[in-house]
């Protein structure tokens, strides 16, 4: 195992994304610009990926199976109904969701480049451990899901 994987909580790279767009924004001014309606626009990503990642914890919580992104080997069921119908880490998604939001927030182009870094973190550190830990523990079933839903969207 690498030194990164399951380390970082998300919540956490989500915490530090956000401070980076802002001090990318207070460093590189020359490349801020104000899109119309950039405000509601952020609001409406913002509230979007907070309400996919809160379906995402409501769904294990209902499942009485745990959220905690560390420790995947003690998750005690594969949860595949509801939000996880669309998305394998409907949580991640939301957090991504929440930092295109930030990223309009702070109204810098360099800002957006936060994202695709935030993505292949997560894929190469979280979601592919997490998804090794649940192929080892649900078998042929996680396979028949990870063949039906997409990583992300």
């Amino acid at each position: 195992m690498n030194s990164l994987e399951l380390k970082v909580p998300p919540v956490v790279l989500v915490f530090l994304a956000a401070m980076l767009m802002w001090l990318i924004s207070l460093v590189a001014p020359s490349f801020n610009w104000r899109p119309i309606h950039s405000g509601l626009i952020a609001l409406i990503f913002i509230l979007a990926g907070g309400l996919i990642s809160a379906l995402g914890v409501l769904a294990f919580r209902q499942a009485k199976t745990t959220v905690n992104p560390t420790s995947p080997e003690t998750v005690s069921l594969l949860v595949v109904k509801g939000i996880y119908n669309l998305s394998r880490n409907p949580m991640y998604l939301g957090f991504l969701l929440t930092l295109v939001g930030l990223a309009l927030l702070v109204e810098n182009k360099l800002s957006f480049g936060v994202l695709p870094a935030f993505v292949a973190y997560m894929n190469r550190f979280q979601i592919a451990p997490e998804e090794k830990v649940l192929s080892a523990k649900f078998g042929q079933e996680f396979g028949a899901y990870m063949q039906r839903v997409r990583r992300w969207v």
